[in-house]
């Protein structure tokens, strides 16, 4: 019995340990397909990369791991956006990801061995199919981007791109989208949100394809420099060169006879170059003696301008260039660089140093100092140094891209002082000096908006007891007296009438030449005159000015600056009677008829030959009626126009004039193009 039941026994054992291993095989059997089918093959196309690699200039050894790991991810991109074009999916499925990169190492091993790609990079495996803010597919991009937008990646992109500048206008839309749509979260870095616009642009939105060289070097980073424009290129610097090298050789021949020639010449050159540097020292220091005046060096110029860089250029004129610069202590200041270095240019620089030196008002641009040098590369440098003013000039606000209208105020206080700095010049120093080219560009602001005169490069002494000076005519269209510019006769009453002209165009924001008709140019002192005589003085004044005066103050201002720029001189009030007209409650004198203008039109001739000789005189108080005989009003006698000094021919005086012991005549003519 015992032995029965230990037989029973011994063969359950059995049965158990073979039912046991069948259910072990199968488990395991289940296990072995199930992990056949989680590798499921990679769908990427990493032919297409290895046949661009073979061709391209990439390279592949000697590189350090960051820059083989950046190569190895751009590659990566471009198999991805091939993936894209056929499948409309910009990533492979996970469960083929570890193939993937079996497939990726396999091609990195055939360039570089012994470079494991997921350890030396720290790529993780499920990274090659996880990107930009769970984008998978095409679907999914273009519903996150707007349709405008893509259609502007499409203008930027749809080109050849393997030059520079197709190149950077693709990339800057493709930045763009990123910047404004592409904003979330990215998994690793292969495929990340950087990534997804260089994918998507170079499948749908270039024409070539991922594969073209074109499009692979611009946004994958390859370089194909062995391509056929290459190799042209590379010929053509062949030929460049040889013809360089020709050319020195040309060129070294003829130094030798050009150095041959020099020498003969250098000596008498030098000759006239240190004499002309000692005539212009020996003058600039008698001026320098009897004024404050600071000489700089012209590295303290250089320093100050950066060089003279165009970004620092304030103003331009016939005369050169003027530069904002910033001296060693931090104050901003004005460099006039003269840009003629002649001889006569030197008598040109020494005139205007010495005008300006000669003057201290607070209405007119002061002079700091001034730069005299010579040097190897930018030969003689003459430069003036002035105060710098914040506001620039009374043209950049009146006529430039300022939207901001002058106030009345403002425009009262730049009248006043413009006639005050004026007045100055013409009575207050001795001698007095007449500047010949007030207009509004010599108008310069300050941080507070008070004019400063400037510009004296056309300035003339005028001895006390000239009636009038008798010299060649220059300044600026628009702004010069009649007498002057007809019979070469200048006196302080021809800044009056310069001064005229510029008071109507800040009164009534015109320009002094308004406009063209019928080929004729229509004055801004004729058009005011026509207005004040119909008794519509405040039309003059200009639409839309902020924080206007009373009518009586505005009308009175207009009549000044009509009087002002009267074309006969006897009219013209001088100076000092502007200002104490314009600062005090004086009545404006009364306003005489205008003769027939130059540029008058037939019309104007018949209406002036049909009138009936009567007409209005103008007075802070109103219009008063007047009769004129011989062309001039009645209340003026005889003698007036007899002590004004001017009559038509003066042959007399010519040579006087010419003889007056002035030194700077000869810059006559040379700036009247300024």
């Amino acid at each position: 019995m015992s032995l029965l039941f230990l037989s029973l026994l011994l063969f359950l054992s059995h049965l158990s340990s073979s039912t046991s291993t069948n259910t072990s095989r199968r488990l395991l059997q289940s296990t072995n397909t199930n992990t056949t089918a989680a590798a499921a093959s990679c769908p990427l196309d990493f032919t297409a990369l290895q046949q661009l690699v073979g061709v391209s200039n990439t390279p592949t050894t000697n590189l350090d791991t960051p820059t083989r790991c950046q190569y190895i991810k751009q590659g990566l991109r471009l198999v991805e956006s091939l993936y894209l074009q056929t499948s409309n999916d910009f990533l492979p499925p996970l469960t083929s990801a570890s193939s993937c990169w079996t497939a990726y190492q396999s091609l990195v091993n055939s360039f570089v061995s012994g470079f494991d790609v997921r350890t030396a990079c720290g790529f993780q495996t499920d990274w090659i199919s996880q990107g930009c803010m769970n984008i998978t597919t095409r679907a999914q991009f273009e519903a996150l981007v707007p349709p405008s937008a893509l259609s502007d990646v499409v203008s930027a992109c749809n080109q050849s791109l393997y030059n520079g500048a197709p190149c950077a206008s693709c990339t800057t839309s493709l930045s763009s989208l990123q910047a404004s749509y592409l904003t979330g979260v990215s998994i690793g870095n292969l495929s990340d949100c950087t990534a997804y616009p260089s994918i998507y642009a170079a499948a749908f939105a270039n024409r070539f394809g991922p594969t073209d060289p074109g499009t692979a070097q611009c946004l994958f980073g390859f370089n194909f420099d062995n391509s056929p424009s290459s190799n042209n290129n590379n010929q053509r610097n062949i030929v460049i060169w040889v013809v360089v090298i020709l050319f020195v050789v040309f060129l070294f021949l003829g130094f030798g006879g050009f150095c041959f020639i020099w020498r003969r010449s250098g000596k008498k050159k030098r000759k006239i170059i240190s004499g002309r540097e000692t005539s212009l020292a020996v003058e600039m220091e008698s001026i320098s003696q009897s004024t404050t005046l600071v000489r700089y060096t012209f590295d303290d110029i250089r320093q100050a301008t950066e060089n003279f860089h165009r970004d620092n250029i304030i103003g331009r004129g016939g005369y050169g260039n003027v530069y904002k610069g910033v001296l060693q202590d931090g104050s901003e200041v004005a460099m006039k660089r003269f840009k003629n270095c002649s001889e006569s240019g030197d008598a040109t620089f020494a005139h205007e140093v010495e005008v300006i030196a000669s003057v201290r008002h607070v209405n007119l641009v002061a002079l700091r100092g001034y730069c005299t040098a010579t040097t190897p590369l930018e030969g003689h440098q003459r430069i003036i140094v002035c105060d710098l003013m914040r506001n620039g000039s009374l043209h950049d606000h009146l006529f430039g891209m300022s939207e901001e209208k002058l106030s009345w105020p403002v425009r009262q206080m730049i009248a006043l002082g413009t006639a005050r700095g004026l007045a100055y010049l013409h009575y207050g120093a001795q001698p007095g000096i007449i500047h010949r080219d007030i207009k509004a560009s010599n108008i310069l602001l300050n941080e507070n908006f008070e004019p400063k005169v400037a510009d004296f490069g056309l300035a003339k002494f005028n001895p006390e007891g000239m009636t009038h000076l008798s010299t060649r005519v220059a300044g600026t269209m628009g702004y010069v007296a009649p007498e002057y510019a007809l019979y070469g006769q200048l006196t302080e009453r021809s800044d009056v009438y310069s001064f005229g002209v510029v008071f109507l165009e800040l009164l009534s924001g015109k320009k002094a030449l308004m406009a063209v008709n019928d080929g004729q140019p229509s004055l801004v002192t004729e058009w005011a005159w026509d207005l004040v005589r119909k008794g519509r003085a405040l039309d003059v004044i200009e639409d839309g000015m902020p924080d206007l005066g009373p009518p009586e103050v505005l009308e009175k201002y207009v009549l000044v600056a009509v009087l002002c720029s009267h074309p006969q001189l006897y009219a013209r009030p001088t100076m000092d009677q502007v200002v104490k007209i314009l600062d005090m409650d004086l009545p404006v004198p009364s306003i005489p008829e205008r003769p027939i203008p130059l540029i008058a039109n037939i019309d104007d001739i018949e209406k002036s030959m049909s009138s009936s000789g009567s007409g209005n005189l103008s007075t802070a108080a109103g219009y008063q009626p007047y009769t004129s005989e011989n062309g001039h009003p009645s209340r003026h006698s005889k003698e007036e126009g007899e002590t004004s000094g001017l009559p038509l021919r003066h042959d007399k005086e010519e040579g006087e004039n010419s003889a007056c012991p002035l030194r700077h005549n000869k810059e006559e003519g040379e700036n009247s193009g300024t």
